[in-house]
C-alpha cells in the first residue's frame, strides 16, 4: 500500500463532516466519497465503488462500520443503530470489522485488567487522509488514519490503519501498521476482527482439516458467557466432531457463542492463505492473508436475539484468551524499538461468478 508520486492526497479534518446532511468530498474513477455524521456525532465516511460501498469511521479506531456489495450487506446483525464513542468496543459492538489490540487483546481473564480486545477498537485517531491512485491492479481510493499512543514510563507507538477499495471489486484491502517509538521492546497483540453476517446454510471452506487437530474448539468459558450443562455437553461433542459446524445448518447451535481455532492452514505459492464462506445463493465471503504475518486464525460464531455473526476467519497474532493466558502460551509478540509491524488482510464479497474460483483455490491449498 505504498504511495506513488502521482497519487492524489486529500487531507481530512473533523470539521469537514457536516452536523446535518451529507457532503460529497470526491468523485471519479468509479468512486464517490461522502462525509456525514451519525446522531452520536461520530464521523462517517462512505466510500462507494461500482459494486457497492463501505462506511468507515476515520476518527474512531478506523472501524469499517458497514459494508454492502451487489446488494448483499456483509455486516453482522446487531442492536446498535449507529456507532457510539465509549471506553471499549463493548459500547459500540456493531461494526463489520475493527482493529483489536494492540497492547492487549482478547477477552480479559481473571488476572487481566484490560478492556475486551484492547485499546485500539475505539481509539481516537489524530489525523486522517484520502489517497487516490492507480497501480497494476487499477484505480483505488484509500483512507489512511493515524494515532499516537504514549504513556509515561510505558509504551509509545504510532498506529496507522488503512482501508483500500478498488473500483470494480467487492474485496476490501485492510492494513494495520504499528511502529514502536519507544526505546524499549513493546508487547504486541493484534487481530483483525471481521464480523460477517450469520447466514443459515452457509458453508465454510478452509485449507485445514475439520478434525480435532485442525479445528480446535475453545473450552475456556469467557466471563460474558454463562454455560448450561447442555452447552458444556455441546462443547464436548464439537471438540470431537468439529465438522458439525462446517455448514451453518443448525442456527440454534450458536447461542451462546462458539469459538474455534483453525490450525495448519495451507497457503499458495505467494504464502497467502484463504478462507471462504459460501452462501446458499452461490455468492460468498472471503478472507485472505499471510500466516507469516498473522499466525493464528480464530472463528467466532454467534446467533441469538441480539447478535448474528459468522466471523469465520479472524487473522491474529494470538488467540483471544486475554493477556495473561496468551503470555503464558508464548503468543505475545515483542516489537523491537524503532521497528514497524504490518498486518495486511484482504476481505469482503465475491459474486456467484467469482466464488467458484476462490473455493477452488482453497481446495488446492488443502492438497498442497
Amino acid at each position: 500500500m505504498s504511495a506513488r508520486d502521482s497519487d492524489a492526497v486529500f487531507n481530512l479534518s473533523p470539521e469537514m463532516f457536516p452536523a446535518r446532511g451529507e457532503l460529497v468530498l470526491a468523485t471519479g474513477d468509479g468512486f464517490t466519497v461522502t462525509a456525514f455524521r451519525y446522531p452520536s456525532s461520530v464521523e462517517g465516511l462512505r466510500i462507494e465503488n461500482r459494486r457497492g460501498q463501505v462506511t468507515v469511521l476515520p476518527y474512531l479506531g478506523q472501524m469499517i462500520w458497514d459494508a454492502v456489495f451487489d446488494g448483499r450487506r456483509l455486516t453482522m446483525g446487531n442492536v446498535f443503530p449507529h456507532p457510539r464513542k465509549g471506553a471499549s468496543i463493548i459500547e459500540t459492538y456493531g461494526a463489520f470489522a475493527y482493529h483489536a489490540g494492540v497492547l492487549r487483546n482478547g477477552a480479559p481473564g481473571p488476572e487481566d485488567d484490560h478492556p475486551l480486545h484492547g485499546e485500539m477498537p475505539v481509539a481516537g485517531m489524530d489525523s486522517a487522509h484520502l489517497r487516490f491512485g492507480r497501480d497494476d491492479a487499477g484505480a483505488f481510493v484509500e483512507l489512511c488514519s493515524e494515532t499516537e499512543y504514549v504513556m509515561g514510563f510505558g509504551p509509545h507507538y504510532i498506529a496507522r490503519p488503512r482501508v483500500r477499495l478498488r473500483a470494480d471489486s467487492g474485496l476490501i484491502e485492510v492494513e494495520m501498521a504499528v511502529e514502536n517509538l519507544s526505546a524499549h521492546p513493546m508487547e504486541l497483540m493484534y487481530m483483525l476482527h471481521a464480523n460477517f453476517d450469520f447466514v443459515a446454510g452457509a458453508q465454510i471452506h478452509q485449507p485445514a482439516e475439520y478434525s480435532p487437530k485442525g479445528t480446535v474448539v475453545r473450552k475456556t468459558i469467557p466471563g460474558h458467557v454463562t454455560p448450561s450443562q447442555a452447552f458444556l455437553d455441546l462443547l464436548d461433542d464439537l471438540s470431537g466432531n468439529p465438522a458439525r459446524m462446517q455448514t451453518l445448518d443448525e442456527p440454534a447451535l450458536y447461542s451462546p457463542e462458539q469459538v474455534f481455532y483453525v490450525r495448519g492452514l495451507g497457503t499458495n505459492a505467494e504464502g497467502r492463505t484463504r478462507l471462504v464462506m459460501a452462501l446458499p445463493e452461490g455468492d460468498a465471503c472471503s478472507v485472505s492473508y499471510r500466516p507469516e504475518d498473522l499466525p493464528h486464525c480464530v472463528r467466532w460464531i454467534l446467533n441469538d436475539g441480539d447478535a448474528q455473526v459468522a466471523a469465520f476467519a479472524l487473522p491474529s497474532t494470538c488467540e483471544p484468551e486475554g493477556y495473561t493466558a496468551e503470555k503464558a502460551k508464548g503468543h505475545v509478540r515483542i516489537l523491537p524499538p524503532g521497528e514497524t509491524a504490518r498486518f495486511p488482510v484482504t476481505l469482503g464479497y465475491l459474486s456467484a461468478q467469482e466464488a467458484p474460483a476462490a473455493i477452488a483455490e482453497v481446495n488446492q491449498m488443502s492438497k498442497d
